[in-house]
């Protein structure tokens, strides 16, 4: 199943959901640590970045800054669609939330940082509805 790429479609259908918990991002040399099931990887050349639950994270001794709720968008982008991650980031800057975008096959995914979540959602439910 291909994703949507029509940026109008992609904004007036995403449906920002907010995940349980709070996560944090925190980097590794070698592997993911015994106990940690990171939710995103990124391989560094100075380390491997993790995003994983502040518990885990906690429970593991890992050291973060930043404390972070994840939104999913819930609407399957396409990996070469043209602006949503543009428009999206505008949105939430003018609010004054900064976000982390990760892009998954089916999804993108916001981190945006965890006393703002909700402002977070509802600013992109109000760009749903007036894309719609």
């Amino acid at each position: 199943m291909s994703g949507e790429i029509d940026l109008q479609q992609l904004l007036s259908g995403m449906r920002p959901e907010l995940n349980t918990g709070r996560y944090v991002f925190t980097t590794v040399r070698g592997g993911v640590p015994a106990g940690v099931s990171p939710v995103v990887t990124v391989a560094e050349h100075e380390g491997l970045t993790l995003v994983v639950r502040l518990e885990e994270a906690d429970a593991a001794g890992l050291a973060y800054t930043y404390v972070a709720g994840w939104i999913t968008l819930r609407i399957h982008s396409a990996l070469e669609a043209v602006g949503l991650t543009a428009a999206v980031s505008r949105e939430l800057a003018d609010a004054g939330i900064s976000c982390n975008v990760v892009a998954g096959f089916h999804h993108d995914h916001l981190f945006v940082p965890y006393e703002y979540a909700d402002q977070a959602v509802a600013v992109l439910e109000s760009v749903a509805r007036r894309s719609a």
